[in-house]
């Protein structure tokens, strides 16, 4: 009997493919013919275009039931039909405090949310487009303040349902994107 047999704990991940070669592709062997059935890493590049944010790196967080995006100065108000909104700003690029972007989007709810070191606070919740390689959809996102995270957003499950999949062992499945170069280019068309 060898170490792993005999403690799981220690099973190497090699180990653990050669087992089950659904770990390796993160489908089950039931969906993994389904086209329809897109999967993607622990993290991606996605993109909200209603906010006028081509490329945002997302962690994605199954364990997460709602998706969240790292905003500030957040401000409520109505619009011209009298309609609750909010405005925010959101600096896409982690580690970078240049580039940012004022985004608005109509409020859905206010809820309390508890993050993942027990922690409740009142959230905005809004609606918008989110772009996951070929999937686009509408998805709920809470405002979070998120300074010293790595990720400016997090992906959570409700906006995975019903057809991506995570495959833990992967990241950045759907390309690496300079978003450096995105804004950039976004800034020198915006001013010519």
């Amino acid at each position: 009997m060898s170490t792993s047999d005999s403690n799981p704990e220690s099973t190497s991940a090699s180990e653990l493919a050669a087992a089950s070669p659904s770990i390796t592709t993160g489908l089950s062997p039931a969906v993994e013919g389904d086209s329809a059935i897109l999967t993607i890493g622990w993290r991606e590049w996605v993109g909200l275009p209603d906010l006028g944010l081509p490329a945002v790196k997302a962690k994605i967080d199954t364990g997460a039931r709602t998706s969240a995006i790292h905003s500030c100065n957040v401000e409520r108000f109505k619009n011209e039909n009298g309609d609750d909104w909010v405005s925010f700003t959101v600096l896409p690029i982690q580690r970078n405090l240049t580039i940012k972007r004022r985004c608005e989007a109509p409020l859905v709810d206010i809820r309390r949310v508890t993050d993942s070191g027990g922690h409740a606070e009142e959230r905005f919740f809004i609606i918008t487009r989110l772009v996951v390689g070929s999937v686009e959809r509408e998805v709920e996102v809470t405002l979070a303040q998120r300074p010293d995270m790595l990720f400016r957003m997090l992906l959570g499950r409700t906006a995975l349902v019903p057809d991506i999949v995570v495959n833990p062992f992967r990241s950045y499945t759907l390309g690496r994107v300079k978003a450096r170069a995105v804004y950039g280019k976004e800034k020198a068309a915006g001013s010519s």
